[in-house]
């Protein structure tokens, strides 16, 4: 049985971290190179390097599950990657390959697995891949060397009270534009929200719901998550736009709700004018896993979807499919989950 550190892990919440291993790989004269284990959780760049003004940066977010059996899993990480290889393609950076990321996530996890919560917890080991553009440069181009770097941290809920709805505030502002950078996951995407969110939390709320940047009638996004809903008549639904970041678990809901729950699924538009057909709402990621939505402001309206109170019975019971499969306690789809050595554990 592996040893554990000394933490309160049923009350960790989402914060950084210094664990004892990170993984960092180097991108020069066009190849990887120098992978592999460190211990310095601190980057030195140059000051001319890209990240820093040009904002040439991309990141993923996964996470590891303790099983019942002591095993440790990951989920999907094969999406993660392909999510990061999507990302670099926008950003003109070189892309990590699936095999080198799914790896690296496994020395990373191995390295640090005394802080993998154990399983009963709800916890679970965050994992933080991500890339920046570095050396000397001030002109506006691709960067020509890279760094790529795993951390990772125990983590408990994202969004405080776990799966208990909280209330979201439409916001005025946009996240990202149609044909920008919406679909991928960099920075600039999340420094854009962080104003808004700043200003719905200060009303009181957990955080804003995004519209569509063209005309502001359609939801996309729910701070730095998906949304998604069950309607009136059962059927799952979830914004479709070209500006909203593709997640592994909405995709990963939409699956099981479509296979296991044989519930109709569409990615549809869905008008803050149209919301009475709604029975349930949520928001959903890897941090958040999922976030009931209880009530929904917009302007002087607001709208309660199944309670401000209570979790609506349709997403507790896509959020116990997707769980249980992530901690090993439920049958998974072929290919979702990937072990981690266990002669390394």
């Amino acid at each position: 049985m592996t040893q554990t550190v000394n933490l309160d892990w049923n009350n960790l919440g989402f914060n950084y971290m210094n664990l004892p291993y990170r993984y960092r790989a180097y991108f020069k004269d066009g190849e990887w190179q120098n992978a592999g284990l460190v211990e310095d959780a601190t980057i030195t760049i140059n000051e001319g390097s890209p990240v820093l003004h040009y904002g040439q940066e991309a990141f993923e977010g996964l996470k590891a599950y303790r099983c019942k059996d002591g095993s440790v899993n990951l989920f999907r990480p094969d999406q993660n990657a392909k999510r990061l290889q999507k990302s670099c393609q926008r950003l003109l950076m070189p892309e990590v390959p699936t095999e080198m990321f799914i790896d690296a996530l496994k020395q990373v996890v191995s390295a640090n697995k005394e802080y993998i919560p154990p399983y009963g917890t709800g916890a679970s080991l965050y994992l933080r891949p991500f890339i920046i553009g570095v050396g000397e440069n001030i002109g506006v181009h691709p960067a020509e060397e890279y760094i790529f770097s795993i951390f990772a941290m125990p983590v408990g809920n994202y969004f405080k009270g776990g799966l208990t709805p909280t209330n979201f505030l439409a916001s005025e502002y946009d996240r990202a534009a149609h044909k920008g950078t919406g679909q991928a996951k960099v920075g600039g995407n999340y420094a854009a929200s962080l104003f808004p969110g700043q200003q719905a939390q200060q009303q009181g709320f957990s955080d804003c719901i995004y519209l569509d940047p063209i005309e502001h009638k359609k939801i996309e996004e729910v701070g730095s998550a998906n949304f998604f809903a069950i309607t009136k008549d059962g059927k799952f639904v979830t914004p479709d736009s070209p500006s909203i970041l593709p997640s592994v678990t909405k995709y990963s809901l939409l699956y099981l709700a479509e296979h296991h729950f044989n519930m109709p699924v569409e990615e549809t538009d869905i008008y803050i004018d149209e919301l009475d057909h709604l029975a349930e709402a949520g928001a959903c990621g890897t941090a958040a896993v999922i976030s009931p939505i209880g009530g929904f402001q917009i302007g002087d309206k607001f709208h309660v979807f199944y309670s401000e109170t209570e979790v609506g019975p349709v997403t507790k019971k896509l959020y116990d499919e997707l769980v249980g499969i992530q901690f090993g306690d439920r049958k998974a789809p072929e290919g979702w989950i990937v072990k981690v050595d266990e002669a390394k554990l």
